[in-house]
């Protein structure tokens, strides 16, 4: 694999919830291990710990309604940050009103909305084609990913690559 690693981070308070969208996701965690965080404050010290190891964030999914912040604020902050601004963000909730998701989207680079409940497949899918659009944009080599993203598209950019 690349040198360093790239992260899946859910931020999410409820814990039944954080523990089901960590297990749907589980099949990634080979490749891009997983952080989880309760509220903002604590997703913002994973950050920092992320670059710190000079690993990348590469996906965050986070709830839209968290304890001291919503979830869309949280996203614009991080498309802000240089360092957390190619990460590819997901709203999951069932609270974000229609002006918390256009804001979200307009600023904060939002890529998806997943409204609770979700489907697993869903999101594995929604995942899959995020942590592979972000691989094709900032890593060299592709092939490590190969065996838990999109394939086709993967073995596509490398040939256009060559």
């Amino acid at each position: 694999m690349s040198e360093s690693k790239i992260y899946i981070l859910i931020v999410e308070d409820e814990p039944n919830v954080l523990t089901s969208v960590a297990r749907d996701l589980e099949i990634f965690e080979d490749v891009f291990p997983i952080e989880i965080a309760e509220s903002a404050e604590d997703a913002r010290e994973v950050i920092q710990e992320i670059h710190e190891n000079e690993d990348k964030l590469g996906l965050v999914i986070c709830d839209h309604i968290l304890p001291g912040t919503y979830g869309a604020d949280f996203l614009i902050e991080l498309q802000k940050d240089e360092e957390t601004k190619s990460a590819m963000n997901v709203l999951l909730t069932g609270q974000a009103g229609l002006d918390d998701t256009i804001k979200a989207i307009n600023e904060g680079g939002l890529k998806h909305f997943i409204a609770k409940p979700w489907q697993k497949d869903e999101l594995i899918e929604i995942a899959k084609k995020l942590l592979t659009d972000f691989v094709i944009e900032n890593e060299k080599d592709l092939l490590p990913f190969m065996r838990v993203l999109d394939q086709e598209r993967i073995a596509e950019e490398v040939r256009n690559r060559s």
